[in-house]
């Protein structure tokens, strides 16, 4: 699942519960957020490894982390969290890497 921050009325909660739940907490994962504004949760590629299609990207959260999937997804708090690190970092974050702990 990915959000376009392009349209405003894509960023909502709901919209990142949906892309939290729908990774898998079995391998490491991280939030990334390319230059034309599609925010996604790379499983395959994290870390400082291929960023430089990025705008900004989180930590990479540890397989077994519980940071993403559908337990994740029901933590209200965490939702909060990552929505508003989108939101506060897109289209202009003062760092590439954002740690939003």
């Amino acid at each position: 699942m990915q959000i376009d921050l392009n349209n405003p009325a894509n960023l909502t909660q709901d919209a990142v519960r949906q892309m939290l739940a729908a990774a898998s907490d079995e391998v490491h994962t991280q939030l990334r957020v390319t230059r034309k504004g599609i925010a996604y949760i790379s499983s395959g590629v994290v870390g400082g490894a291929q960023i430089d299609d990025l705008l900004f990207r989180l930590e990479t959260w540890a397989a077994g982390s519980g940071y993403v999937g559908k337990v994740a997804a029901a933590d209200e708090v965490w939702v909060m969290q990552v929505f508003n690190a989108l939101k506060q970092n897109w289209p202009n974050p003062p760092f590439d890497y954002i740690d939003i702990y």
